[in-house]
């Protein structure tokens, strides 16, 4: 089948990356299928739970290097920023030693820096077309986020990584005491530095957002299949059929968008990549009437704080743990406690019972960067997964070039970087 012929593509997930990737599928010509278990943006989803930010300069990996000699910490706080369960210990191991082993050195860092630019560039520009084309620009709004710090010391101990940020081509406007001041009046004086980056932008409510995507590609002429897909028929090096919990459904193309549970689907084709869910949590305050102005993240507490259309929303926490341990909300509850420790004007109104608390799962590879290419045993079956603390922003671009694949035509980045056979 020549480049630019239309083709039936199924997309395994509903989430911000597969239908985004279904929409530019449409847009090329191609008749487009989605098989999810679950609607579009429900809370199922990890996108319905994202912190909401469009972080364009989200471009260094969660590794550092030396970070190996804190892992006993986080074996011992079981509600740290970053925390493993003792049970979940053996699974993750080899995964976590290729995670430390990627961002060992600054070069490692900067080589993923500047892959990771080329894929969330002008990120927040993309999803507002994309939002403008839905009917809900509302949801996207384009006026940089906030990085505080309770003083420039603690920013030196970031130094390093927003010097690489501005290697690649972010660049931010830094903050005194006073100005943080008269930007953010609720906000708890004792942050004393900060950090605007303008390019980023914000999501009001993440959920919403892919539900509307989902519904225009609805109106484009995508189906929607509501069953769990299980694996693929290649015959001849061939895709004919992806294979779901309900029978098969013959196609020439698939992508795998499935995020976290993408990993079994990627095993079945001969592929058995590193993918580990970071377990992340968020918590809502209904009707908050102090918070940020501008969406912001607390270096202290490693969590991002927005108003969205639903309330306050702090968002944040890793947890490895799987993806079938139960919650421990615990960690919820130290969202919580961090929000109102930053917004003195929250106390008294926040009670145990006033947060709407949630999990999801971040699909992560090691090395910090998604998989987004073809599987080896037929290049029929296109991956998109992996993008950990980057979905949602990074889904814009990532459909893109989903597309592109699936069209036979150039991507518009080099994505070698990305390439799945890079662990294999």
């Amino acid at each position: 089948m020549s480049a630019g012929a239309s083709r039936h593509v199924v997309i395994i997930g509903s989430g911000a990356v597969g239908t985004v990737s279904a929409l530019e599928c449409l847009r090329q010509g191609h008749r487009v299928t989605v098989v999810d278990p679950a609607p579009p943006g429900g809370e199922h989803a990890t996108s319905y739970g994202n912190a909401g930010w469009l972080s364009s300069h989200s471009v260094i990996p969660p590794a550092e290097p030396g970070m190996w000699r804190k892992v006993p910490g986080f074996l011992l706080d079981s509600l740290g920023p970053l925390s493993i369960r003792w049970s979940y210990l053996p699974k993750v191991m080899p995964w976590l030693i290729r995670f430390l082993l990627a961002a060992r050195t600054p070069v490692l860092i900067e080589r993923t820096a500047r892959a990771m630019r080329t894929l969330l560039s002008d990120a927040p520009k993309l999803h507002a077309g994309l939002a403008a084309e839905a009917g809900v620009s509302d949801l996207i709004e384009r006026r940089g986020v906030l990085h505080v710090y309770p003083d420039r010391a603690a920013f030196e101990g970031d130094a390093r990584s927003w010097a690489i940020r501005r290697t690649v081509g972010v660049e931010w406007l830094e903050l005194s005491a006073d100005e943080i001041r008269q930007r953010e009046p609720h906000l708890h004086p004792r942050y004393t530095f900060g950090l605007v980056v303008e390019e980023a932008g914000h999501c009001r409510d993440p959920g919403g957002y892919v539900a509307a995507l989902a519904d225009l590609a609805r109106a484009r002429g995508a189906a929607y299949r509501t069953t769990r897909a299980t694996g693929f028929r290649v015959e001849a090096g061939r895709l004919t059929a992806v294979t779901t919990e309900d029978g098969e459904i013959a196609c020439d193309r698939a992508v795998v968008a499935a995020g976290a549970r993408s990993k079994a689907l990627t095993a079945s084709l001969g592929d058995p990549l590193p993918l580990e869910s970071e377990r992340g949590y968020h918590v809502m305050i209904p009707d908050a009437e102090v918070g940020p102005r501008t969406p912001m993240m607390a270096s202290d507490a490693k969590m991002i704080v927005n108003h969205m259309n639903g309330g306050l929303r702090a968002a944040g926490q890793v947890e490895f743990a799987g993806l079938a341990a139960v919650p421990n909300w615990k960690r919820a509850e130290i969202l919580r406690d961090h929000l109102v420790s930053m917004f003195p004007g929250l106390a008294g109104t926040v009670s145990a019972e006033t947060p709407r608390v949630w999990l999801g799962h971040r699909p992560s590879m090691p090395d910090g960067r998604p998989c987004i290419g073809t599987a080896r045993k037929t290049t029929d079956v296109i991956y998109a997964f992996g993008h950990g603390h980057v979905g949602l922003v990074g889904s814009a671009r990532t459909g893109r070039l989903v597309a592109q694949l699936v069209s036979g035509m150039p991507p518009e980045i080099p994505l070698a970087p990305f390439d799945p056979r890079r662990f294999l």
